[in-house]
């Protein structure tokens, strides 16, 4: 039905893994921006844990409506209606002080992740903590089997696509004034990877 909440199995899966990690690196954030929400199921699952925080959900335009039904469904406090965002076309203004984005960067064209993180620095706050979730290879290599069958999928549904490199992505966010503070395994051969830009 077209009133029906998008549904991912797979962030069922994962949101007590990444909250585990929120909870510890965002414990004294005011402000974040998710970039790619999605179905919008993080949004409100960390919203509702961590509701010190404002949760800016964020996404392209065709996935907005299926976002608005689950912030409109838990109606909480601190989730505002979400942006549309193309990283091709920069990232909103907000002075934030955290970002997050879960399995994106595979999604992406190398050139969006690019600009994705030549951005960062132009809208968040000195000190600002960024988490990234997903699968990402070691020396362009897969660290397992799943995640090579992955990559492959990835590349047959479109090029452009496919598992990132753990240390071009950290070149990325170094480039962009942000060390890495922590490297965490996560279940199904993921991984939560935290920067923290410095401070200006």
């Amino acid at each position: 039905m077209a009133d029906e909440k998008p549904h991912a199995p797979a962030a069922d899966r994962n949101r007590e893994p990444i909250l585990a990690v929120l909870r510890e690196h965002f414990a004294d954030r005011r402000r974040v921006l998710e970039v790619g929400s999605g179905t919008g199921q993080h949004a409100v699952h960390f919203a509702a844990a961590l509701p010190h925080l404002v949760w800016q959900a964020s996404d392209v335009a065709e996935r907005l409506p299926g976002i608005r039904r689950w912030l409109a469904d838990a109606a909480l406090p601190n989730t505002p209606p979400p942006l549309p965002v193309d990283v091709n076309d920069g990232l909103p203004a907000g002075g934030w002080d955290a970002v997050f984005s879960a399995n994106t960067l595979h999604i992406m064209g190398w050139p969006e992740v690019e600009r994705l993180f030549a951005a960062l620095p132009g809208v968040t706050e000195p000190g600002a903590r960024l988490v990234v979730y997903g699968p990402f290879h070691r020396g362009g290599r897969p660290t397992s089997d799943s995640n090579a069958a992955f990559d492959a999928a990835l590349r047959t549904e479109a090029p452009w696509r496919g598992v990132r490199d753990f240390e071009a992505v950290d070149a990325l966010a170094r480039g962009a004034g942000f060390t890495l503070l922590e490297d965490r395994e996560m279940p199904a051969n993921n991984r939560c990877l935290v920067w923290q830009r410095g401070g200006d």
